[in-house]
């Protein structure tokens, strides 16, 4: 192994080539606005066939005819009955204010160590690394012990859909197989994610009469509705669900209003219609539908205060997941932290998440890990190329060993 690991040091420039021309081909989910992943894609499975036994490609089609593809390589193992998987996300969120980046969000720069650009971290640093621990191995002429399979997936940052819940149905996965996906962490890489939030992001939208701004008597202010309505369920959640379960961070459900839509175009047009969205992260001890209904019977209440009409829907809704700490895949974790790096894991619980809740769904354990700082999805995001090497080597650790 330290003959492999020897050229994972070897390889500093071709890592950073690799990330920056990455991120030069945008791959902004089109959930958001974005063109989607294809090309990122195209330039991905290119690598892939450089160095995989087989490489295959599972093409969605989202609602809007875009092609989501995601990519699956495979190198074969000592022993073929069982995989090793590391699941990665091809597409980003938007860049945001561009004039809050320092550097362009598609123009990558190399400084002080890192590379910044929009995906760099979030999640350029899973498939970096994980790209290069498989090279580095079939560089090295060596075998992993068993099948070391690396996903590129697409529609990560919007549920999914599109990605890893497509192939979850192509016979892919096996209930003994291994699961890592280097998809959050901490910065010395100590923390192993073995549990996730549920997850629900709902749209509200408040039904008023617009109305001349200076006749408010002729109309019903949608927007006033929209805030008290989501004024009244901040305070009832924070009030009824505020339970804390140290395992997590944060250790508490967290209840927030988030993006809001343009309602009227002037000033001076009361808006009849006003649509907003909340993003729930709901500890495991309480139910998702329990927490919606409270939602739509405050809309209920709300209504009859006001005469106005407020729609519930629900965007996208996850359950809470977790891994038993005494997985095999946890433990190995572990063990490859504290031969590598001589730390102390932590396993614990996060709000955000990641595809990892799909596989134990379906009974695999898996585990969510990187070494990251707490950039994704901000200006001038990044990521070290240290981490780049050091992930890498964790995930030789675990091929070889």
């Amino acid at each position: 192994m330290k003959e492999v690991l020897s050229v994972l040091d070897n390889m500093r420039d071709e890592i950073v080539d690799f990330m920056v021309n990455m991120i030069r081909i945008p791959a902004v989910n089109p959930a958001f606005g974005g063109t989607g992943e294809e090309k990122r894609a195209e330039f991905l499975e290119k690598k892939l066939r450089a160095i995989c036994d087989e490489v295959k490609r599972f093409d969605a089609v989202d609602e809007n005819g875009i092609i989501r593809p995601n990519l699956v390589g495979m190198i074969f193992g000592e022993d073929r009955s069982r995989t090793l998987w590391i699941i990665s996300h091809m597409d980003t969120v938007p860049e945001g204010d561009i004039t809050l980046w320092k550097h362009h969000p598609y123009e990558p720069v190399v400084e002080d160590g890192k590379i910044y650009g929009r995906g760099t971290l979030d999640d350029g640093q899973g498939i970096v690394s994980s790209y290069f621990a498989a090279k580095a191995i079939v560089s090295s002429g060596k075998r992993p012990r068993i099948n070391l399979g690396l996903v590129f997936v697409s529609d990560e940052e919007a549920g999914s859909r599109y990605g890893l819940h497509y192939l979850m149905d192509k016979d892919l996965f096996m209930k003994n197989d291994l699961v890592v996906v280097p998809d959050a962490g901490n910065s010395d890489g100590s923390f192993v994610e073995i549990a996730e939030k549920g997850a629900v992001w709902l749209k509200i939208t408040t039904h008023g009469k617009q109305s001349h701004g200076s006749m408010p008597h002729l109309g019903l202010n949608a927007h006033r509705v929209a805030i008290k309505f989501a004024l009244r369920v901040d305070e009832y959640l924070h009030r009824n669900y505020d339970f804390k379960d140290p395992l997590f961070e944060p250790p508490e459900s967290t209840f927030e209003m988030t993006k809001r839509e343009k309602n009227v175009d002037n000033i001076n047009t009361i808006p009849g219609r006003d649509v907003f969205y909340f993003d729930f992260r709901i500890l495991p001890r309480y139910s998702v539908d329990e927490i919606i209904e409270s939602v739509r019977r405050i809309a209920e209440e709300v209504e009859g205060e006001t005469g106005a009409k407020i729609d519930v829907e629900v965007v996208q809704r996850s359950e809470p997941s977790s891994t038993p700490r005494d997985s095999e895949i946890v433990l190995k974790l572990e063990n490859a932290l504290k031969d590598l790096r001589g730390i102390e894991p932590r396993v614990g619980g996060i709000g955000g998440g990641t595809v990892a809740a799909a596989f134990r769904k379906v009974g695999i354990p898996a585990v969510v890990w990187m070494t990251a700082d707490d950039v994704e999805h901000q200006p001038d995001e990044f990521c070290r190329i240290e981490n780049l090497i050091n992930d890498a080597k964790v995930f030789v650790y675990l091929a070889l060993k």
